[in-house]
């Protein structure tokens, strides 16, 4: 039992010690023929940067099981491959104390297509495990499938946006049309009413008409007398 506890103390303190540390790299990277590419590798712990801070690269051409190393970063002096296919082309581009390790390699060609693998240690956070991305070299780039997905939800955006300004401009049309009808109907029924209150002309005298008549006639037999 005390054997027991021992161990598992043991375990404890050794947990606080050695804390997991996080490596973070690309997914996939695309490049052209005859151009340079920074490969960019960090990572997280909960430890200050030590001064053993090292990086580790290493490279699996496509279509091949095996990986050869490539870079090494330790003791503050950093490691080339200087007979590998990176020969000459490889350059330490990173920043150590800001847990950094990118490095960049130039003059791409179609025979760098492979998995390249990062690996950092931050004594004594030294629990971790590799990071990796994928290098494509094309001699023209592809257009990503997030670019086309972008593309489409921007048009969707757009026809949702077009359907909204349709439907509100056919509802105002639609309310102004059933304005008008109302003010016509209204000013209709008043012009009505209007008539009805002030009823029909009343009649004619009949002795006014029949004076009006005979002053008629003699006013024509005057006229046939001259």
């Amino acid at each position: 039992m005390l054997a027991v506890l021992v161990s598992i103390v043991s375990l404890g303190i050794v947990a606080q010690q050695c804390q997991a540390i996080v490596i973070y790299t690309g997914w996939e990277r695309h490049a052209l023929v005859g151009s340079d590419i920074r490969l960019s590798c960090s990572f997280f712990s909960w430890r200050w940067t030590s001064e053993e801070v090292t990086f580790s690269w290493t490279y699996r051409p496509d279509g091949s099981r095996d990986s050869i190393s490539i870079f090494h970063y330790t003791g503050g002096e950093a490691y080339l491959d200087n007979k590998g296919p990176f020969k000459d082309r490889l350059e330490f581009v990173g920043n150590p104390g800001r847990r950094d390790g990118s490095i960049l390699i130039k003059n791409l060609d179609f025979n760098d297509n492979g998995t390249f693998t990062c690996d950092a240690k931050n004594p004594p956070d030294i629990v971790g495990r590799p990071s990796s991305v994928r290098l494509l070299v094309f001699e023209k780039v592809p257009i990503q499938a997030g670019v086309i997905t972008g593309a489409i939800i921007g048009v969707v955006l757009g026809l949702l946006v077009l359907v909204v300004v349709i439907y509100y401009l056919m509802r105002f049309l639609v309310a102004r049309r059933v304005f008008s009808l109302n003010v016509s109907k209204h000013g209709k029924k008043k012009k009505e009413g209007s008539q009805q209150r002030q009823g029909p002309a009343p009649p004619a005298d009949p002795s006014k008409v029949k004076a009006a008549a005979s002053e008629k006639k003699k006013q024509e037999s005057r006229k046939d007398k001259k």
